[in-house]
C-alpha cells in the first residue's frame, strides 16, 4: 500500500505542476502580445484563429472573449495586443475593459490595456501576453 500511496502522490504532484504551468504567469515565449505583421497569403494561412474583427475593439478600450479565455485591447488607434483573460491572482475571468483596465471582478484586480501590468490589486503579476496577427481587419490568435 505503501507504494501505491507514493505512487498516487507523485502523479497528483505532477498534475499540480503541469497545472501550475498551464497557468504560468510569465507567458512562455516571452511574447508581448503585440500584434505581429501577418505572414503572406489570405485566410487561414494568413493566421491562426480568428478572434475578432478590428472594428469590434474600441478604440482606448478591448473586448473580452470569454470562450477563447483571451482579452483584445486596442490602446491606441490601430494598436492591437492581446492577453490571458485569466487573473493571475485568483484565476478568475476577467470581465470587463473599461477606463484604461482590463478589470476582474472576483478581487477587484485591475490591469494596464497597454501591457496587462497590475494597475490594482491583489494580482501582483501582469496577465500573460497572447501572440497576435492583424491583417485585412481581422485580429487571429498565432
Amino acid at each position: 500500500m505503501n507504494v501505491q500511496r507514493r505512487t498516487v502522490l507523485a502523479a497528483g504532484a505532477a498534475g499540480a505542476t503541469a497545472l501550475a504551468t498551464g497557468c504560468g504567469s510569465s507567458g512562455e515565449g516571452g511574447g508581448s502580445g503585440e500584434a505581429s505583421p501577418a505572414p503572406s497569403g489570405t485566410g487561414e494561412a494568413s493566421g491562426g484563429a480568428e478572434l475578432a474583427r478590428t472594428g469590434d475593439v474600441p478604440v482606448g478600450g478591448g473586448t473580452v472573449l470569454k470562450e477563447r479565455k483571451i482579452v483584445v485591447t486596442q490602446p491606441t488607434e490601430g494598436e492591437f495586443k492581446a492577453f490571458s483573460a485569466v487573473c493571475t491572482h485568483a484565476s478568475c475571468l476577467v470581465s470587463t475593459v473599461s477606463d484604461g483596465t482590463i478589470n476582474c471582478p472576483c478581487h477587484g484586480s485591475r490591469f494596464s490595456i497597454t501591457d496587462a501590468a497590475v494597475e490594482a490589486g491583489p494580482a501582483t503579476r501582469p496577465l500573460p501576453a497572447e501572440q497576435i496577427t492583424v491583417a485585412d481587419g481581422t485580429i487571429r490568435l498565432v
